[in-house]
């Protein structure tokens, strides 16, 4: 009798351990969200998930610059333009070469302005022409020639400043997003704009 005890207490256990075990595994990581469906929206429906600078935000100023900077008379000879950077003065995360990077595409795309490797982007470029030149793999008609790289006549240079004021039912964040077009040779300033965004979430 008392070994057939011994034999059902241990199956209780191993159940229960066994149980345990699965609704664990079933179980998120704290923290981390459980996708239970996924379905496509529009890349512009407004998003109102939280205060922080996100993708309609992004779009917001993008479409704010590209506008200003083709209304300008600076575009109208096709000049040579290079992207530097967009300083981060919030206290986000915030990929800001995203935002020039999509100020960049649409700013190709009207073919009014021809843009040249960022100086993050250099590397590439050499590392090409020294294959080309340098490896005996190509001919010699065919290869890009050193010393042909045409240089930029502007540079498009930023920053993004927040000023965050809250209390216990309510956040307000502001955003400011200020882009400046630079003449490389002299360095004047030819352009500059800003774009103001203002978000309020009630808790």
């Amino acid at each position: 009798m008392t070994q057939q005890l011994i034999s059902s207490l241990a199956s209780i256990v191993l159940l229960a351990t066994l149980s345990g075990c699965a609704s664990t595994s079933h179980s998120p990581p704290p923290g981390q969200f459980r996708e239970n469906s996924v379905s496509y929206v529009d890349a512009k429906t407004v998003e109102t998930i939280s205060t922080d600078f996100g993708v309609t935000d992004l779009q917001l100023v993008s479409e704010k610059m590209v506008k200003s900077l083709l209304d300008t008379p600076i575009f109208v000879d096709r000049p040579t333009v290079t992207i530097s950077k967009v300083r981060n003065k919030t206290a986000e995360y915030i990929d800001t070469n995203a935002v020039l990077t999509s100020i960049q595409t649409q700013l190709v795309r009207s073919g009014k302005v021809r843009f040249v490797r960022a100086s993050n982007e250099m590397q590439a470029g050499l590392d090409e022409l020294q294959r080309q030149n340098q490896s005996g793999l190509y001919r010699k008609d065919t290869r890009a020639n050193l010393g042909r790289m045409i240089g930029a006549k502007y540079s498009l240079e930023g920053e993004l400043y927040e000023i965050t004021r809250q209390n216990a039912v309510q956040r307000d964040v502001y955003y400011n997003f200020t882009l400046k077009l630079f003449h490389i040779e002299d360095g004047i300033v030819e352009w500059q704009d800003e774009k103001e965004i203002r978000k309020i979430s009630n808790r």
